[in-house]
């Protein structure tokens, strides 16, 4: 059956948001952790109080009381550049990102700025790849096959996601109607490795409290960035590696910096979590299970090189899921154990199941700005459920998947069961606008692989749910990460945004504001923002605002990163229109 968790908001006690924290949760229940396409029109960048700035009524159950609406703080205003020349290059304020009005599914009504009714404002994240960079059962030794194996910023990846909540702690309001933004919610690849260590440090950023990014041994790093090894950026040393030589700095104390304790405010509003692959599967791409892969994670011995045959043999087997067990990637593990580093060994890096990330989440410590949960409940911990439906106001319902195939590999589908009570949930809330969230795009939801645990259930790819949604016209958007870039496209009665990643520059989250135009139409309103970290960098200043200013650039930085992570134009600021239900 469907069920209905209900978000929290302080700002409008009319709201079904006022119900946060109404389930209770038994004290028995935490997990303790050790140590596209289309037509558009583009528009100036509007100024606050300006045409199509102005605020709007809200809807009764809607996010509070408009206020007058501000830019300021998102990428309407300003956006990082890169300036200079040469190789390593720094980085300033550069212009604003123009507002680009989509009509590829319904037209835009003249007017309509003047009789616009705000029915949600919230925040997404997605693909924070909070990382354990010293975990043993990382592959960075792929680096020269893929960007994504190993980043120069990855270190820095706790004070960078403070940042990003700091960030949106700061902002007024959506930058088009002034509603309070009522929550935020991540769409997957909260951790980069299924960690346990990743897990805690995920939840208290999000929540608030003091996250120490570092594992193993408590006084020094134990990782590839003081390997010596030239394949990867030594910061704190003098070797000439392959990214000093494209102008990457030397920075004294760089590693010391990266694992000293940092503090998160936490979110001020609600926050939800809905589950990605790097969350669910050792690697982002095997299939769980509790041997070989857990014992090692744990243990004290780090691969950091891997003969070029060996590295290009290993990368083909993940990029294609020739191996999603993990078998042929254990045999190799085995192989390589005498040429491995030595490494302290660490309980907590061990790997979560899905149980154990449901009961993370709803333990008390990690409550923050609520709900207890954040959307999950005891009854999906008793079912092994990590799905679910949240009132986000009046006439608008959230829905968040679990996309990860437990099959293994990287790509996702969904099983029959949850497919069917997707369709269940449309059908029980028709007379809401439906807005749904998960971690693959329609694109990267192509693996139907059995399900291990449910070797007869069928899965389903993106095709087949694009076509469920076009069935069901209350739904109006579908929200999500995985492909770390920018890309909204038009399903003909609903939108799929996909946003970018925090973790790859541009390092993006992104406001979507959705409103009734009084006409007929819908407006989804989409608008980029970035952490709150100084654009301008200070090799000198190791601070936690240093270092999330660092992230940022060395991201920018980074070898083989794609520029185009940040989308075109009509991907980023826009405002999409549709027709309403």
């Amino acid at each position: 059956m469907s069920r209905t968790t209900s978000a929290a908001s302080a700002l409008d006690r009319r709201s079904l948001l006022a119900a946060a924290g109404a389930v209770g949760v038994s004290a028995g229940l935490g997990l303790a952790f050790g140590p596209a396409g289309g037509e558009a029109e583009a528009s100036p960048p509007p100024r606050a109080g300006g045409a199509g700035q102005r605020a709007v009524r809200a809807a009764p159950g809607a996010p509070g009381r408009p206020a007058a609406p501000s830019t300021a703080g998102t990428t309407l205003r300003t956006v990082s550049a890169p300036r200079g020349t040469g190789g390593y290059r720094r980085l300033t304020g550069g212009p604003a990102w123009v507002r680009v009005v989509r009509t590829e599914t319904a037209a835009a009504g003249s007017g309509r700025e003047d009789r616009r009714t705000a029915l949600a404002s919230f925040v997404q994240f997605t693909d924070l790849h909070v990382v354990d960079v010293q975990h043993p059962l990382r592959y960075e030794y792929l680096r020269s096959r893929t960007a994504s194996a190993w980043r120069p910023q990855e270190a820095l990846s706790v004070a960078g996601a403070v940042s990003l909540v700091e960030r949106v702690n700061s902002l007024r309001g959506g930058p088009v109607t002034g509603a309070p933004l009522s929550f935020v919610i991540t769409t997957g690849d909260n951790t980069d490795n299924n960690s346990r260590t990743e897990l805690d440090w995920f939840l208290t950023t999000m929540s608030g409290g003091r996250i120490v990014p570092n594992s193993g041994d408590p006084k020094v790093y134990e990782g590839v960035q003081d390997s010596g090894l030239r394949l990867y950026w030594q910061p704190d040393s003098a070797v000439r590696d392959s990214d000093k030589r494209l102008g990457f700095p030397r920075i004294e104390g760089f590693l010391d910096a990266a694992i000293r304790a940092v503090n998160s405010p936490g979110l001020r509003m609600p926050w939800y979590s809905t589950v990605g692959n790097h969350d669910s599967l050792p690697g982002g791409c095997y299939a769980p299970g509790r041997g070989f892969f857990a014992d090692f994670a744990v243990g004290g011995r780090k691969l950091e090189t891997l003969p070029e045959a060996e590295g290009a043999a290993l990368w083909k087997a993940v990029k294609k899921g020739l191996d999603p067990a993990g078998e042929n990637f254990q045999e190799l593990l085995k192989k390589y154990a005498p040429k491995m580093r030595s490494v302290t060994p660490d309980p907590g890096r061990a790997p979560f199941t899905p149980r154990e990330y449901l009961q993370a989440h709803l333990d008390p410590r990690y409550k923050g700005a609520g709900p207890v949960g954040h959307g999950y409940t005891a009854a999906d911990l008793d079912a092994g459920r990590l799905y679910y439906t949240f009132r986000i106001s009046d006439d608008v319902i959230g829905i968040s998947l679990d996309s990860t195939d437990p099959g293994g590999h990287y790509e996702g589908s969904l099983g029959t069961a949850q497919l069917r009570w997707l369709e269940r949930t449309l059908e029980q809330h028709r007379g809401d606008c439906a807005l749904i969230f998960s971690h693959h795009t329609s694109a990267s939801m192509r693996n139907l692989r059995p399900d291990p645990e449910r070797p007869g259930e069928k899965r389903h790819g993106g095709d087949e749910l694009v076509s469920v949604l076009k069935r069901h016209r209350n739904a109006v958007a579908w929200i999500n990460g995985h492909s770390h870039m920018n890309r909204i496209t038009p399903h003909g009665t609903f939108w799929e945004i996909s946003t970018a990643s925090h973790i790859d520059f541009p390092q993006l989250a992104r406001i979507v504001e959705l409103v009734d135009n009084g006409d007929g139409t819908l407006s989804l309103f989409t608008t980029l923002i970035e952490s709150s970290a100084p654009y301008r960098t200070d090799f000198t200043d190791l601070s936690q605002t240093g270092l999330a200013a660092l992230y940022r650039e060395l991201s920018f930085n980074a070898p083989g990163t794609r520029s185009t992570l940040a989308g075109d134009p009509a991907d980023r600021n826009t405002e999409l229109l549709l027709k309403k239900p």
